[in-house]
């Protein structure tokens, strides 16, 4: 993934979107239709970009798992940060009450896949807890500060903050390893 943008380094537009998406009509907007208008986009753009991404410059990755009840694929444009640990989802939900529902498809079998600018990899969810996800959350804030106000508006709710590794599904087969000695 290509760095990204902290906050302040993103253009006066990207900071716009961001602050408004912060605010309760903002997440209402990007909750219920920005999302939906990132399937078309994300086609169009053969899997490499979203709407969202487009328009605030955040690193939106697509994250499919599987359905908790359902068993079926679900796929959601979800703000993947790069972090020393992995690849780092916050369950924000934009600050509703409950959590998102790739939260629970998570919990319920952390494997997943990602798809990164079109590229799509196996990965297994782990929950980051403790000093883990208070650093994660901390770095996650200087790119999205709006997480702050998905976090008072949560009542409550603690954020779940993933860390998305890559499986033993996605590494390269029996390649020779160095012998130690």
């Amino acid at each position: 993934m290509t760095p990204t943008a902290t906050f302040d380094q993103a253009n006066l537009l990207q900071r716009s979107i961001r602050r408004f998406a912060a605010t309760g009509p903002g997440a209402w907007l990007f909750g219920n239709v920005l999302q939906r208008l990132d399937r078309p986009v994300y086609r169009l753009t053969r899997g490499r970009h979203t709407l969202a991404n487009l328009l605030s410059g955040l690193p939106v990755v697509v994250l499919t798992t599987t359905g908790a009840r359902s068993g079926l694929e679900r796929s959601a444009p979800v703000v993947g940060l790069p972090t020393a640990d992995g690849l780092a989802v916050i369950a924000s939900n934009f600050g509703r009450k409950s959590h998102p529902g790739w939260y629970r498809n998570l919990r319920a079998d952390p494997h997943a896949r990602i798809t990164v600018r079109g590229r799509e990899s196996a990965v297994r969810a782990t929950l980051a807890t403790g000093d883990v996800r208070a650093r994660i959350w901390r770095e996650g804030l200087t790119i999205y500060p709006g997480w702050s106000s998905y976090e008072r508006r949560a009542a409550g709710r603690t954020i779940a903050v993933f860390v998305l590794a890559p499986s033993a599904e996605d590494s390269a087969p029996d390649e020779p390893r160095p012998e130690s000695g």
